[in-house]
């Protein structure tokens, strides 16, 4: 399991909408998919997913623009489709293959990506409060402060 202290951020933090039943279904399957713990979560809502769009230094990303999920890796930021591609490619066998789909350019990715972010709350639902993680997964989540 990697570990993290509190002044030190994780390499591989995925910030999602924390009120979104697609996104946090999303969130589950990426955890049961991922034994060895390679991502951890933390929602664009939150004080800490915030401080981590605002150091992002992108003009693109932004606590007020919640319609994209995004993984901070390695110290880059990625959006939408690209992001949705390099976590599966993280996770285990067979979620990796999807990454393959990196060759079709990111305009016709995105353009799909986008679809599906602008209807979710319509097609999946949203709750008034965040994603509250459960006891085994408290661990995933970044804190806030």
């Amino acid at each position: 399991m990697s570990k993290h202290t509190e002044q030190e951020q994780p390499q591989n933090v995925i910030l999602f909408d924390g009120v979104c039943h697609l996104c946090q279904g999303a969130v589950k399957f990426i955890i049961k998919r991922d034994p060895q713990y390679r991502f951890h979560f933390v929602s664009l809502q939150s004080e800490a997913g915030k401080k981590i769009l605002q150091e992002s230094q992108s003009g693109e990303l932004s606590s007020k623009r919640i319609d994209t999920i995004v993984l901070y890796q390695n110290g880059a930021y990625y959006t939408r489709s690209t992001a949705a591609l390099r976590i599966a490619k993280g996770l285990r066998f067979p979620w990796p293959l999807a990454y393959g789909f990196i060759v079709v350019p990111r305009f016709i990715r995105d353009a799909a990506y986008r679809i599906v972010a602008a209807n979710r709350y319509r097609w999946f639902g949203k709750d008034e409060t965040c994603l509250i993680p459960t006891p085994e997964n408290k661990a995933r989540f970044l804190k806030d402060g």
